[in-house]
C-alpha cells in the first residue's frame, strides 16, 4: 500500500508556518516556503526572505524544480500552516457516545454505556458507520495521526484498519484484549488468555497485509487496562512486545476506584505501575493513558523504563477522576501528550483537549501558595500546543516522522484561516458573503494588528473545526472545505 500512497506531483506550500521549535517555544515562520515530495516528506524548506514570492523562487531554483511541474498552495490572508494534531488516546467504537459521560463512576460507566456499545461493533454493517463517522469527525479537526482503542472484535477491528488507510489517517490499531471474568461482562469478554493472544495476532496479521511497512497504519498491543487483564494474558503480550517491537497502550490510575481494583487484583506488585512492570508490559514504547494518581514512586518507575503519559483533560474532568499533573510528570522525565479519550471526553478536538489541558494546570496550581511554584504549575500556550503535536509524535513513538515543519519529515499538517475582518467597514470579502447570509467561518475574529502570539493564543481558545481548511497527511489532501 506504501506505493499507493505516492503523489502524482510534487507540491510547494508558501505563506506562513506555525510550529513548536521547543516545548516552550512556537516558531513562526512568515513569507517562507516548504517542498514536499511525491513521497510526501519536505525535502526543503526557504526562510528569511521579504516575501511568500521571493521564497518559492529561491526553494524552486535550489531544489532545480519548474513552478509549472509543481501544485502550489499559498496561504491567504489570515490563514497559516500548523502541523497535524496527534490523539494519543481515543477509542473509535464509543465515537457515538460522545457527550454521554453520564452521572456515575468510571466503573459503572464502562457497565453502563462502554461495554454495551462496543460489543454491539460484531455488527459490521454497524461498526463501517461508526468508525467512518469517527475517522472523518477527527480529520475534520486536524487529527493527522490517532491511536485507537478498537474492541475484542477481530474483523471490526480489521475494518478500523482498513478505512484509517482507505480515509487517510495516520493510525495506531489496538484490538482490545480482556480477559478476567467477574470484571469484564460475560457477553463481552475473551475467552482465555490464549484465545486474547490468538485474535491479537489476526489483527498484526491483516495490518501487515495491507500496509507492510506500517507506514500509514501499525497495529499497537492494547490490554485494556490491568484490572480486565489475566496475568498470562499480559505476561504473553510482553512477550508478543519483544518479539515483534509492537508498541503497547493501555490505561493506569485514572480514577482512585481503578487504582484501588487493580492493587487488590494483584496485590504483589504494590502499585499499579508495578502491575504492568511486573508483566513487562511497562517498556519505551508503551502509552499510559491518564496517569492522574500516580506516586511519586510509580512516576520514577515509569520514567525508568521510559514509558509515556497520555493526558485526558476533558475525559478526566468529564468523569471526575481528577487532575493529571503535567508538569509534575515533564519535571520527573516522563513525555506527555495529548488524548480525546473519547467518549469519556466529549469533544473529538485535539485542539480542546489542549486548551482544556491549560485550563486544568491552573486548577492544579490552584491549591498551590502564591509564587513561582504555583505559576510552574500552569501550562502556556506554547506548551499545550507542543503536546498536541511534537509532545503527541514523542508519544507515539513518531517524533522522527511527524510533528513539525523540518527537512525529513512527513507532511501531515493542517491549513488554519482565522477570520480577518475587513478594515472598510463593508468592502471585505466577508461582507459581502454576508449580504446573502451569515457566514459562519468559527469564532476567531482577527483585525491585522494582533501580533502571531495574540493571533494563536486566539485560536487555542475559541478555534474550531471550521478553521480547519485542509489536511494533509505524507503530502495527501485528506480533507478540505469551503
Amino acid at each position: 500500500m506504501a506505493s499507493a500512497w505516492s503523489l502524482e506531483r510534487n507540491q510547494l506550500l508558501v505563506g506562513a508556518f506555525v510550529h513548536s521549535k521547543t516545548r516552550e517555544e512556537l516558531e513562526v515562520l512568515e513569507d517562507a516556503a516548504v517542498a514536499v515530495d511525491k513521497g510526501g516528506k519536505i525535502v526543503g524548506v526557504q526562510t528569511g526572505c521579504e516575501t511568500s514570492a521571493a521564497a518559492k523562487q529561491q526553494l524552486l531554483g535550489r531544489l532545480g524544480w519548474s513552478e509549472a511541474d509543481v501544485d502550489l498552495i499559498a496561504c491567504k490572508p489570515g490563514q497559516f500552516f500548523f502541523p497535524g494534531f496527534i490523539d494519543t488516546h481515543v477509542h473509535a467504537p464509543q465515537y457515538p457516545n460522545v457527550g454521554i459521560f453520564g452521572k456515575t463512576t468510571v466503573l459503572d460507566w464502562l457497565q453502563k454505556y462502554t461495554f454495551p456499545l462496543e460489543a454491539s461493533l460484531k455488527d459490521l454493517a454497524k461498526a463501517r458507520r461508526v468508525y467512518t463517522a469517527c475517522v472523518r469527525r477527527t480529520l475534520a479537526h486536524g487529527t493527522t495521526t490517532a491511536a485507537y482503542f478498537a474492541t475484542i472484535d477481530v474483523a471490526a477491528t480489521n475494518l478500523l484498519a482498513d478505512l484509517c488507510l482507505g480515509l487517510g489517517q495516520r493510525a495506531l490499531i489496538g484490538r482490545v484484549c480482556m480477559d478476567t471474568p467477574g470484571i469484564c461482562p460475560d457477553y463481552y469478554r475473551d475467552e482465555s488468555a490464549e484465545e486474547s493472544l490468538r485474535a491479537t495476532l489476526e489483527t498484526i496479521a491483516h495490518v501487515k497485509r495491507i500496509d507492510a511497512d506500517y507506514e500509514i497504519v501499525s497495529p499497537i498491543l492494547t490490554p485494556r487496562f490491568a484490572p480486565s487483564c489475566s496475568g498470562p494474558s499480559m505476561l504473553g503480550l510482553a512477550d508478543l512486545h519483544r518479539r515483534q517491537g509492537l508498541p503497547i497502550q493501555t490505561h493506569i490510575s485514572e480514577h482512585a476506584d481503578d487504582v484501588k481494583l487493580a492493587t487488590d487484583l494483584f496485590p504483589e506488585s504494590g502499585s499499579y505501575a508495578k502491575i504492568y512492570d511486573d508483566h513487562g508490559l511497562l517498556t519505551a514504547k508503551t502509552i499510559l493513558a491518564h496517569a492522574v494518581h500516580l506516586t511519586e514512586g510509580e512516576a520514577t518507575l515509569v520514567a525508568a523504563r521510559g514509558a509515556k503519559v497520555a493526558h485526558c483533560p476533558c475525559s478526566n474532568a468529564c468523569l471526575t477522576s481528577g487532575e493529571a499533573r503535567v508538569r509534575w510528570l515533564w519535571d520527573r522525565g516522563i513525555d506527555v501528550g495529548l488524548g480525546t479519550d473519547m467518549s469519556g471526553g466529549y469533544s473529538p478536538s485535539v485542539l480542546e483537549a489542549a486548551r482544556q489541558a491549560a485550563l486544568v494546570s491552573r486548577y492544579v496550581a490552584m491549591p498551590v501558595p502564591s509564587g513561582d511554584a504555583r505559576e510552574r504549575c500552569k501550562l502556556s500556550v506554547d506548551e499545550v500546543l507542543y503536546l498536541a503535536t511534537r509532545g503527541g509524535a514523542e508519544v507515539v513513538g513518531l517524533a522522527h516522522k511527524v510533528g513539525g515543519f523540518e527537512v525529513g519529515m512527513h507532511w501531515d499538517a493542517q491549513l488554519v484561516e482565522l477570520n480577518l475582518v475587513s478594515q472598510d467597514g463593508g468592502e471585505g470579502a466577508a461582507d459581502k458573503e454576508e449580504e446573502d447570509g451569515f457566514r459562519d467561518g468559527g469564532n476567531v475574529d482577527v483585525f491585522g494588528w494582533e501580533t502571531w502570539e495574540e493571533r494563536v493564543t486566539k485560536w487555542l481558545y475559541n478555534g474550531d473545526d471550521r478553521n480547519t481548511k485542509k489536511v494533509w497527511v505524507k503530502g495527501r489532501l485528506v480533507h478540505s472545505r469551503p
